[in-house]
C-alpha cells in the first residue's frame, strides 16, 4: 500500500516538474522572440540618426518605430522574461508546484496578445498620445492589465502553498512589483486624471514606476535567489534584503515628477520628488551593499561562471544607473541633460545593464536547472562580452554627446550645432547597437539549445517537492 501511494507521488511530482518547465521554457521563448524584434526595431533607429531618409514611408518613420521598440522592450521582452523567471522562482523556493500552470499559459497569451496588438496599433499610427510608455491605445492597455491581474493571482496562490512558514526574499519583491504594478496600471487608465496637468503627473508617476516598482523588483528578486544558487552560500543579510525592500516602495512611486522640473507642475512636488530621488540612494545602496558582500571572497568563482558575471554587472549596473539617475534628478544637473541624448544613455544603462543583464543571468543560471541542457560556455562568453563592450559603447557615447548637446544649448548655440556635434557619438550609437543585437542573436541560440536543442548536459531537475536550501 505504501509503495503504492509513493509510486502516485512520484508520478504526480514529475508531473508538476513538466508543467514547471513547459510554462518556463515558453516564456524565456516567448520573450528572447521580443527582445529580437524590439531591438531590431532599436538598431534601425539607430542608424536612421545618420541616414533620416531611410525608410521614408509612414510606418517606417522615427515617431512610430521609437515606441513600438520601447513597448516590446518592456511589454514583450522583459515582462515576458521577469514573469517566468518569476514563476520558476516561487515554485521553487517554496518547495511546491505551481498553483495553476493553467492560468500561466492564460497569462502568456494575454501578454503576447497585448504586444502585438500595441505593435500593430503604433505602427498604423493609432496611439494615445505623446505618453511615454503608455503609447497603447487604453483598450489594449486592459489586456496588459489582465496578464498582470492573472500573473498576480497565480503567483500568490503558489506562495501560499509554501511547505515553510517564512516566506523566501525572493517573493517579496517577485509579488511586491506584480501587486505595485497592477495599482500603477490601473491610476494609468483611470479617464479622469488625463486630462492638463493631472496627465502630466500620471506620466512622470507611471513611467517612473513601469521601471522602479515592476522591472527592478523583480530583477531583485531573480539576484536573491541565483546568487545563493551559484554560490552555494545564504545571502549576506535577509533583514537588509527586507529594508530595502520596504524603502524602495516608500520612496520611489514618488519620484516620477523630477522628469518634470521647471514645468507648470507644482513646485512643491518636484522639490519633494527631488528629496525622495535622494533618499533611494538608502535601498539602492543598501540592496547593492547586499549582493556585493554575499560576493565577497568569490572572485574565481565569478571568473568561472558566466551566470555569475552576467548578475555581477546587473548589479552594478543597478548601482551605477540609479545612482546616476538621483545625480540627474537636481536642478542644476537637469539644466544640462535634459531632453539631450544623456537620458537615452541613462535609460539604457539602467534597463540594459541592470535589467536585461539580472534576466540574462537569471536564465543561464535557472534554465539549465529546469531542462538538464547548458548552452555551452561559447555561447555564454560570445553573448557576455558581445553585450557588455556593446552596451558600454552605447552608453558613453550617448553620455559624451548628450553632455555637449546640452551645453550647446546653454551657452544660446544654434540648434543644428547641437545636431552637428552629436554626429560622431550617433555612429558610434549604431556601433554598440550592433554589438548588442549580435549578441541577442546568441542568446536565442543558446536558449534553443538549453529548450529544445542538443545543449550540453547540466545538472538535472530536483523534485519540486523537495525544498531546496536557499535561504
Amino acid at each position: 500500500m505504501q509503495t503504492g501511494v509513493t509510486a502516485h507521488h512520484s508520478v504526480a511530482g514529475d508531473q508538476d516538474d513538466r508543467a514547471l518547465v513547459a510554462v518556463f521554457s515558453a516564456y524565456i521563448v516567448s520573450a528572447t522572440l521580443w527582445l529580437l524584434f524590439a531591438t531590431g526595431v532599436g538598431l534601425l533607429l539607430a542608424f536612421k540618426f545618420g541616414a533620416p531618409e531611410f525608410g521614408s514611408g509612414a510606418w517606417l518613420t522615427f515617431g512610430r518605430l521609437r515606441p513600438i521598440h520601447a513597448n516590446a522592450t518592456f511589454y514583450g521582452f522583459a515582462s515576458i522574461v521577469l514573469v517566468g523567471l518569476g514563476y520558476y522562482v516561487a515554485a521553487r523556493s517554496s518547495g511546491t508546484r505551481l498553483y495553476s500552470a493553467k492560468l500561466a499559459w492564460i497569462g502568456l497569451a494575454l501578454f503576447n496578445l497585448a504586444a502585438v496588438a500595441g505593435t500593430i496599433a503604433l505602427d498604423i499610427g493609432y496611439n494615445d498620445g505623446d505618453l511615454e510608455y503608455r503609447e497603447w491605445p487604453w483598450p489594449i492597455r486592459l489586456i496588459f492589465l489582465a496578464a498582470l491581474v492573472v500573473t498576480a493571482w497565480n503567483l500568490i496562490g503558489t506562495v501560499a502553498r509554501r511547505t515553510s512558514e517564512d516566506i523566501y526574499l525572493s517573493n517579496w519583491y517577485i509579488i511586491g512589483g506584480t501587486l505595485w504594478t497592477c495599482i500603477i496600471a490601473v491610476v494609468a487608465v483611470l479617464p479622469w486624471y488625463q486630462y492638463g496637468l493631472g496627465q502630466v503627473a500620471v506620466s512622470g508617476f507611471y513611467m517612473h514606476n513601469a521601471v522602479g516598482m515592476w522591472f527592478t523588483p523583480l530583477a531583485l528578486g531573480i539576484f536573491y535567489y541565483a546568487l545563493p544558487k551559484l554560490l552555494s552560500r545564504p545571502i549576506y543579510s535577509y533583514a537588509l534584503g527586507v529594508f530595502a525592500f520596504w524603502t524602495n516602495l516608500l520612496f520611489y512611486p514618488i519620484i516620477g515628477s523630477h522628469h518634470f522640473l521647471f514645468s507648470p507642475l507644482p513646485w512643491w512636488l518636484q522639490t519633494t520628488a527631488i528629496v525622495f530621488s535622494v533618499a533611494m540612494l538608502v535601498p539602492v545602496w543598501g540592496g547593492s551593499a547586499n549582493y556585493l558582500l554575499t560576493m565577497r571572497g568569490r572572485t574565481r568563482d565569478m571568473v568561472h561562471s558566466y551566470p555569475l558575471m552576467f548578475i555581477f554587472v546587473g548589479v552594478m549596473g543597478y548601482l551605477t544607473g540609479s545612482t546616476q539617475g538621483t545625480l540627474e534628478a537636481f536642478r542644476s544637473l537637469q539644466e544640462v541633460w535634459h531632453l539631450t541624448n544623456f537620458t537615452v544613455g541613462h535609460s539604457h544603462l539602467t534597463m540594459y545593464g541592470f535589467v536585461a543583464f539580472a534576466v540574462w543571468g537569471g536564465v543561464y543560471a535557472l534554465l539549465p536547472l529546469a531542462t538538464g541542457k547548458h548552452a555551452g560556455t561559447l555561447g555564454l562568453a560570445m553573448h557576455f562580452w558581445m553585450a557588455l563592450v556593446g552596451s558600454f559603447i552605447y552608453v558613453i557615447s550617448l553620455s559624451i554627446g548628450g553632455t555637449i548637446q546640452g551645453l550647446d544649448w546653454i551657452h544660446g548655440l544654434p540648434f543644428i550645432q547641437s545636431v552637428v556635434d552629436m554626429q560622431s557619438y550617433y555612429v558610434w550609437r549604431g556601433v554598440g547597437g550592433s554589438l548588442m543585437f549580435l549578441s541577442h542573436i546568441v542568446f536565442a541560440w543558446n536558449v534553443w539549445r538549453m529548450c529544445y536543442g542538443q545543449g550540453v548536459e547540466a545538472q538535472p531537475l530536483q523534485a519540486l517537492h523537495g525544498k531546496e536550501a536557499v535561504a
